[in-house]
């Protein structure tokens, strides 16, 4: 009888072994990461909201209560792109739907006014009209549903839809508004204040220049920082020994709430600086060059000494 000849596996050659580490170690894992991936778009897919302006409008006008905050927020956010807010056909739409929410939610007023005043300026006629309207409507007490207390929304909304018309007209560049707005300054209401400062600045003409000096010696220290920005604004120098004052971490450490915080990119002692320095930068400041050259070498927030060394390039350059 022959001998039984025990077999040996066939030997595996390298053109064996490699395939099988290409599953093993790629195709696998790239399997996998393109599950991963498909996932991620499918959640992606869902979550995006590709509404255009129009209807948000018309979920605006015709939906319910609980739907109408959140399409007068989207479609401000939606007024971000350069493409929506050129369109001259939005606005009539715009300036309707504000005037219809003037006895509902003061929310919606309040996104609805942001939305107006991202439209490409000069605004249209009908829309400072609107907008300088709500100006003169009391606010009105307003009690929030149990919908509207989920949400966070309060009786102080109200005074929010005001300051965010004052900031609509202050972008609208038409002049013509400063006299409505002047008298606002006299508000018991710091907000308001503040922010008419900052509107009077960013409108052109001369005519607010009495009421921005007013501002410098306002108690709030915000009012007296836009005032000063809006002076610089318009070319006025008057507010420099409050720019100066903006510049002073140990000043500012007890006039802004918060603090920097390790880790995070949060310091709003130095946004404050920063705009300063903007300011100064426009006037071409030459007398706080010291002040503006320390900041620039020995600031711990690399933000402001950037904004500092922008500034000293115009300073010397002038």
């Amino acid at each position: 009888m022959d001998k039984l000849v025990e077999r040996q596996p066939p030997a595996r050659g390298p053109l064996v072994v490699v395939p099988a580490l290409a599953v093993q170690f790629f195709l696998i894992p790239l399997a996998v990461v393109a599950v991963t991936a498909a996932i991620y778009v499918g959640f992606r897919m869902l979550l995006t909201d590709n509404r255009t302006a129009q209807e948000y409008l018309a979920e605006l006008r015709h939906g319910g209560t609980e739907r109408q905050w959140p399409a007068a927020y989207e479609l401000s956010q939606l007024m971000a792109d350069p493409k929506v807010r050129a369109d001259r056909r939005l606005a009539p739409e715009l300036v309707k739907a504000f005037e219809e929410a003037k006895d509902g939610d003061p929310r919606v007023r309040r996104y609805l006014a942001l939305a107006i005043g991202r439209l490409d300026p000069p605004l249209p006629p009908e829309a400072i009209v609107a907008l300088t309207n709500s100006l003169e409507q009391p606010d009105k007490p307003w009690t929030p549903d149990w919908f509207s207390q989920l949400n966070g929304w309060s009786a102080t909304d109200g005074s929010e839809a005001r300051i965010t018309a004052i900031w609509a007209l202050g972008s609208s560049g038409d002049s013509s508004v400063v006299p409505r707005l002047q008298p606002l300054y006299y508000s018991t209401d710091a907000g308001i204040r503040k922010m008419v400062a900052y509107a009077l600045g960013a409108l052109p003409g001369d005519a607010q220049l009495v009421t921005l000096r007013t501002a410098l010696e306002d108690p709030v220290a915000d009012v007296r920082w836009n005032a000063a920005i809006a002076l610089a604004r318009h070319g006025n120098r008057e507010g420099v020994p409050v720019l100066k004052q903006m510049l002073d971490r140990g000043y500012l450490a007890q006039a802004v709430e918060g603090a920097a915080q390790a880790g995070a990119d949060i310091d709003p002692a130095g946004e404050v600086m920063i705009s300063s320095l903007q300011a100064l930068a426009s006037l071409r400041e030459a007398s706080l060059r010291p002040e503006v050259e320390s900041i620039s070498r020995e600031d711990r927030n690399l933000r402001v000494r950037q904004a500092a060394l922008e500034a000293l390039k115009v300073i010397r350059d002038s």
